[in-house]
């Protein structure tokens, strides 16, 4: 089978045929395969099952004909290596019986091994990059920030104000846990890519709960340390964040290759601030609900901010929805390409 490597040429600045597209979770809840497979497994079920984990992550492209698939499971795995007690909750989501208060459950924390602690995860990879995917696979991993907040608030949070004044009011605590979970995603996304993962994407998706300036002196070091470190690997890597407009910038000047953009900010304003980078997004997924009429109005406008420069991928601002029909994604799949085709035949 011929490898579509469309979408690592746009992750790298360079010119394509057509704009390549993926969808965040675009593997899972609006599939009726994989809601029949929830039936009898929970999430965490299926990514200890390579076999099964693989057939999931196919699952979309061979459905929606997409231009890269992302490897299927949760931002929280790598946790319970270094002794996190994380439990997925049905409808909560990740929930931690042993949340972080002190110096000491940091120290406690171990060091992951990821060929024994993830070894599932690494052989779902191989599975997928060596017998049945003719695009490319994206591994990923959550960023540091967002991690630190679960294991901070004991699960999901909408203030984050436990993890935020820990931050402010125990600096020097912060940021062992920041080398911690560094040390920790570091050889977890590279054994990803050892094992065939072509891409990469780190999530921070709670970080726009930051203001600037606590970005620049919290965070900012240690993702510029992570990603000085993968990319020591040779391969695209993208940050994206939900709610984290105002942080483009910093993300911008980090050693990655693509920022990704939710719906907030338009296309042609991240090029006006100067991001020079290849980007992704930013269909709004709420709109996949609406009529057809609707979203190729809003493809179209997207599309036409995203095709003035090389290096754009389309994406959605957020992630794919159970309410979200199938075949819509499989017609705004078809759309993007044969609208972005014309467009780039022509210019």
């Amino acid at each position: 089978m011929t490898f579509n490597d469309t979408y690592l040429r746009a992750a790298r600045g360079e010119k394509t045929d057509h704009v390549p597209v993926w969808y965040m979770r675009q593997a899972g809840r609006s599939q009726p395969e994989y809601r029949k497979i929830k039936e009898k497994y929970s999430l965490e079920e299926i990514t200890h099952q390579p076999e099964l984990c693989a057939y999931v992550t196919k699952l979309p492209v061979d459905q929606y004909d997409v231009d890269a698939a992302i490897l299927y499971k949760d931002i929280v795995t790598p946790l319970p290596a270094i002794g996190v007690d994380v439990k997925i909750k049905g409808g909560v989501g990740p929930v931690i019986s042993n949340p972080i208060r002190t110096k000491a459950d940091i120290d406690r924390l171990g060091e992951i091994n990821p060929e024994q602690d993830v070894d599932y995860v690494l052989k779902t990879i191989k599975l997928l990059t060596e017998e049945q995917l003719n695009v490319p696979l994206i591994g990923f991993s959550g960023a540091p920030f967002t991690l630190a907040s679960y294991m901070i608030e004991g699960g999901p949070s909408k203030s984050y104000n436990k993890t935020k004044a820990m931050m402010v009011s125990e600096p020097e605590m912060w940021f062992a846990l920041m080398d911690k979970l560094a040390d920790t995603i570091i050889p977890y996304v590279k054994a990803q890519i050892h094992a065939g993962a072509k891409a990469i994407q780190i999530f921070d998706s709670w970080v726009g709960a930051l203001n600037v300036e606590d970005y620049r002196i919290f965070i900012k070091p240690v993702m510029d340390r992570i990603f000085k470190e993968i990319g020591e690997e040779g391969v695209p890597m993208t940050i994206f964040g939900v709610g984290a407009s105002h942080l483009a910038n910093e993300w911008h000047e980090l050693p990655v290759d693509v920022v990704g953009l939710d719906w907030r900010l338009p296309i042609t304003e991240a090029r006006d601030r100067g991001l020079t980078k290849a980007l992704m997004g930013n269909f709004d997924p709420s709109y996949l609900l609406a009529d057809w009429s609707v979203i190729e109005e809003r493809t179209k406008k997207i599309l036409d901010m995203g095709m003035q420069d090389d290096g754009y991928i389309f994406n959605l601002g957020h992630g794919v929805f159970p309410e979200v029909q199938p075949d819509t994604l499989k017609r705004l799949t078809a759309f993007v390409h044969e609208y972005s085709a014309a467009y780039k035949k022509q210019n």
